[in-house]
């Protein structure tokens, strides 16, 4: 296991422990609780965002028929993970998981493994280099069929909109038609979620930059979005009999023309 700094809050072990896991430190418990004294939402978020994954994942190896995902910034490993969903609804499918941090792929490797007839992979790439993301890819999935991209929360770890999204196109122009874009991030739609982000970044962990929804919005230009659009996570295809409550998470799903 490399080596972890306990001294600085790490955005992949707050998630985690917002999401009730141990893989967590006290740094990280005392700044995720900091963040949610102004911010209380944010817990929902976290656990919305989970939420949302499971039901794009179901919705996009089931009644879309994708066998194979690129997940990249994956963070660390928590209850129904990309392949687990996937793999349930088709065993023979493809994963592969993306991260620049050591610890969280170290944490992938020992824990997320594929059923005997599937594949799944974690790879060290940056998204700052996408070209790289692919190239390490392409020696696993096979780009003449489609491929789900999940870029699920990442983004705003890129602070410049102009390279965030040069990035977006840069990976969606690499995948065949019929592929599909799924992702999420935070939004700058309220102010008490923006201050808890700031009091954060000053904590001198890798920032995160909220983004307003037409930014976000941004990411999908030139794709098909699947209904019901670019929406709060919880408003995404909520399951039948549930009674979502909107959160400052947006995000979709979009088909590569």
């Amino acid at each position: 296991m490399p080596d972890i700094d306990t001294c600085v809050p790490h955005s992949a072990r707050i998630w985690n422990y917002w999401l009730g896991g141990k893989d967590n430190y006290e740094v990280d418990q005392e700044a995720g609780d900091a963040y949610r004294e102004i911010a209380p939402q944010v817990v929902a978020m976290a656990q919305e965002s989970r939420k949302y994954l499971i039901r794009a994942v179901t919705a996009l190896a089931g009644e879309l028929g994708v066998r194979q995902f690129l997940d990249i910034g994956i963070g660390l490993p928590a209850n129904d993970n990309t392949h687990q969903v996937a793999q349930r609804i088709d065993p023979e499918a493809k994963v592969v998981y993306v991260d620049n941090d050591p610890v969280v792929l170290a944490h992938a490797r020992a824990l997320l493994h594929a059923t005997p007839e599937g594949i799944t992979e974690s790879i060290e790439a940056d998204l700052h280099d996408p070209e790289k993301i692919l190239d390490e890819a392409r020696g696993i999935l096979e780009f003449n069929q489609p491929v789900a991209l999940m870029l699920m929360g990442i983004l705003g770890h890129i602070p410049d909109d102009q390279e965030a999204q040069a990035i977006v196109r840069h990976l969606h122009a690499a995948l065949p038609s019929g592929s599909y874009f799924v992702h999420y991030d935070g939004s700058d739609t309220d102010p008490e979620l923006a201050k808890a982000q700031q009091g954060y970044n000053d904590t001198g962990a890798v920032p995160y930059v909220l983004r307003s929804p037409e930014q976000i919005a941004a990411f999908y230009d030139g794709l098909n979005i699947l209904e019901p659009g670019i929406v709060s996570c919880p408003l995404w295809r909520p399951a039948a009999g549930t009674a979502p409550e909107r959160t400052d998470i947006y995000g979709g799903v979009a088909r590569v023309p």
